[in-house]
């Protein structure tokens, strides 16, 4: 099969590296890896960045070979899956944009909270455990798995945004683990006791809202999340 028509939205080189160049200055900035771990980990997040908004503004590749190989043919090809395969055209990829968007802004709010509370705690020399750490005990991580679901599943879903995206949660799970070895080196049964009241990556039910209001910068004074 041949595609007759040209794919609205892509071709623009110029945005798709403008893009890349500001989401990889906004994880390096906030990330900023030092081990081996955390530079494997982060290369990861690099190759979504990259491959996510090459095929966004430049060549929509998962579209292609979708249409190609699995005979997905409609007069309506968008490139965005979303738009090609609810059949909804614009209004499709307006729908998936707006809902992609919203998680992204609150992945990217949570990540930045959560970098702030662990700086200033670290200044301090003291266990972060207030604010976002009250509800799980890497809300950096959290920001950045919902807001990396927001931007290459929600609203650009692709076949290697979709693929990595696993691969990342769980090379930050490998690596929230080793950091933790390192800080019950240094707090002890702080820590652990921490750790048993605190799940690592998503809040407890019911705690979802307060993960959200607390990224705005209201992180309160608990340092216990709420029973």
């Amino acid at each position: 099969m041949i595609l007759k028509e040209e794919f609205v939205h892509s071709g623009t080189w110029g945005l798709a590296v403008i893009m890349i160049v500001l989401a990889s200055w906004i994880l390096y900035r906030y990330l900023a890896p030092k081990t081996w771990r955390e530079w494997a980990s982060a290369g990861v997040v690099q190759a979504f960045i990259i491959a996510l908004y090459a095929e966004m503004y430049g060549f929509p590749l998962t579209i292609y070979l979708l249409a190609r190989f699995f005979e997905l043919d409609r007069y309506d090809l968008n490139a965005n899956l979303w738009s090609s395969l609810v059949g909804l055209g614009e209004t499709g990829m307006l729908i998936s944009m707006l809902l992609g968007y919203a998680l992204l802004f609150v992945g990217i709010g949570i990540f930045i909270q959560g970098w702030r509370e662990l700086y200033r705690a670290h200044r301090q020399n003291e266990l972060a455990t207030s604010g976002l750490y009250a509800l799980v005990r890497h809300p950096q991580y959290t920001g950045l798995f919902i807001g990396l679901f927001g931007e290459g599943v929600v609203h650009w879903p692709t076949l290697f945004s979709v693929g990595l995206l696993p691969i990342i949660v769980l090379a930050y799970g490998l690596l929230a683990r080793s950091e933790e070895k390192r800080v019950v080196a240094q707090f002890g049964e702080e820590y652990r006791a921490y750790q048993q009241r605190v799940p690592m990556f998503f809040p407890r039910m019911g705690q979802w809202r307060q993960l959200v209001q607390r990224s705005g910068g209201d992180g309160g004074k608990d340092e216990q999340p709420p029973a």
